[in-house]
């Protein structure tokens, strides 16, 4: 009777340690352990906040791997793609940061991911790409200088990223301080773009590619004030003939995608420089 009943208890403690095994969750530390927590203040009061915004993050992951898709097109010398992608890239940059205003759900974590993405699709991708191109068909014709002038590159783009972070709340947010890292891809991916397009591979065009983006990297570290747009309100009525400039654009850039595209952003930075000079140049007069 006694071995009767100590076997009934034993079979009870086995069948509720298989019922807490079955209920335990496995991956619950694991969850815990790898989980987002962010300090964010709410109605004056630090609260945190755990996981991340989906929907902000996938346009930025988009970015992301635009800009290394990239990469891989220019190591298989695929330099259309490489530059096509580049441009896709600067589009869903775009849209990573309004969606997260539109929906109301910035985080710290999405200003961070989006700060990395840029540096890979506006920072290592387009130095790859143009020291790829520099290098078709094997020749080294520009020894270090090419890999230098991709290399200034490169640090100017971390560079202008860590000061744009850190500056976020004290400049103007009418104007960039320094060539936005977008835009100074936009230069080397149209240059690219349009040197493939017209089959200029000789070395003059190779030493213009290198200066480009040499400068495109200064450019990015500079104090030259570039206009934002971001005080723009789409909302506002407009004259007819932006609409029309705007019909005209599309169709340009339809029609011949990379000389349209260089030109436009060549022709912003241009502007940028320009304005630049004079502002220096006025206020040299006036002492």
């Amino acid at each position: 009777m006694t071995d009767d009943r100590q076997e009934a208890d034993d079979a009870n403690s086995g069948h509720k340690s298989h019922k807490c095994g079955r209920s335990r969750d496995p991956f619950k530390e694991f969850r815990d352990d790898s989980e987002v927590v962010e300090e964010i203040i709410e109605d004056g009061q630090p609260i945190r906040r755990r996981g991340i915004y989906l929907l902000p993050n996938l346009f930025t992951t988009m970015a992301l791997f635009s800009g290394f898709f990239a990469v891989i097109s220019a190591l298989n010398h695929d330099f259309i793609s490489a530059a096509i992608a580049i441009f896709l890239s600067m589009v869903l940059d775009g849209l990573d940061g309004r969606v997260a205003r539109m929906t109301n759900t910035q985080s710290a974590f999405g200003a961070e991911y989006d700060s990395l993405a840029d540096m890979l699709s506006f920072g290592l991708a387009p130095a790859v790409v143009a020291f790829s191109w520099m290098q078709l068909g094997g020749v080294n014709e520009l020894g270090k200088f090419g890999w230098i002038c991709a290399f200034i590159y490169v640090a100017g783009a971390a560079l202008r990223l860590a000061r744009f972070n850190v500056q976020l709340s004290v400049v103007d947010k009418a104007w960039f301080v320094g060539l936005p890292s977008p835009t100074a891809a936009a230069l080397v991916a149209g240059c690219v773009w349009v040197m493939t397009d017209f089959d200029m591979a000789s070395f003059p065009a190779r030493v213009v590619l290198a200066l480009v983006v040499a400068v495109s990297g200064i450019l990015m570290v500079s104090n030259i004030g570039f206009y934002s747009f971001k005080k723009i309100d789409i909302r506002n009525p407009v004259p007819f003939v932006v609409l029309l400039a705007i019909v005209v654009l599309i169709v340009l850039i339809w029609a011949k995608p990379p000389v349209t595209l260089l030109l436009i952003f060549g022709g912003y930075t241009g502007v940028g420089v320009v304005l630049a000079a004079f502002r220096l140049l006025r206020s040299a007069r006036s002492e």
